[in-house]
């Protein structure tokens, strides 16, 4: 079977924060217009993986990274490269919703408001980044009232809205679900299966039966190792590593 394109690839990524070896020799492709979902135990080094995404991880000071992370050929850790170019280019939702304290229009309109874009363009672009977010109808009558005044399964879906704006290419998902009832949960889940025929998504989840729903790809992720990447529906039948199978049948967590 012929697999699926991936412009997006881990190579040879080691993460240290000072003397502590979190990422070791970490080796995965990101394909496009897919899920891929990484799994794993608590304090596994899922979440700081994602962040080496979209390079957040240079925020913390005693971080140190070696390997690449290659978008479209371009190693986003090349010293020329643009940081900030980066982070519009792979958009990041967090575990907790975390609008800015704007209103609804401005918290999609930022970016766009900093790239000092025409005014109806800005508008065009957030209606149509909160129509692609499936939250649209939800709040086109109150766009000037407070992002914080909404549901915490709206303000992710208006997280989702500000990342979508800036038109990215993949976009980052950290638990986005852990936070939420299972009514949201289920909501996000649907969105994601949408999105995908638009924008690429990488999703850390410890829901091991979402991962199981809606991603096409899954990594599991053990002591700062990938252990075993593959199709999902593959991974969850026949994994190959011992471990995996453990994890995977509730053994440990």
């Amino acid at each position: 079977m012929v697999e699926n394109t991936a412009h997006i690839n881990a190579r040879n990524l080691n993460l240290w924060f000072d003397t502590k070896q979190v990422l070791n020799n970490v080796n995965f492709p990101v394909y496009d217009k897919k899920i891929t979902a990484l799994i794993g135990p608590s304090g596994c080094g899922k979440s700081t993986l994602l962040r080496c995404f979209n390079r957040m991880n240079d925020l913390i000071s005693t971080c140190r990274i070696n390997g690449e992370i290659s978008l479209y050929d371009q190693n986003i850790y090349d010293s020329k490269v643009d940081v900030t170019e980066i982070r519009t280019k792979v958009g990041m939702v967090f575990q907790q919703p975390n609008p800015f304290p704007k209103s609804i229009f401005n918290n999609v309109a930022f970016g766009l408001q900093l790239r000092r874009m025409k005014k109806n363009r800005i508008s065009e672009i957030v209606e149509e980044s909160l129509k692609g977010a499936w939250i649209w109808d939800e709040v086109k009558d109150r766009l000037n009232q407070s992002a914080f005044s909404l549901s915490g399964g709206q303000q992710q879906r208006l997280c989702i809205a500000r990342a979508l704006a800036n038109d990215p290419d993949i976009i980052l998902l950290d638990e986005p679900t852990s936070a939420l009832d299972p009514q949201s949960t289920a909501k996000i889940e649907e969105l994601c299966l949408a999105l995908k025929n638009k924008v690429t998504i990488l999703i850390v989840t410890h829901n091991i039966a979402q991962a199981g729903r809606i991603s096409d790809y899954t990594g599991f992720m053990y002591l700062g190792e990938m252990l075993e990447f593959a199709r999902t529906q593959t991974m969850f039948t026949v994994p190959k590593d011992k471990r995996t199978e453990a994890y995977l049948n509730g053994v440990f967590g």
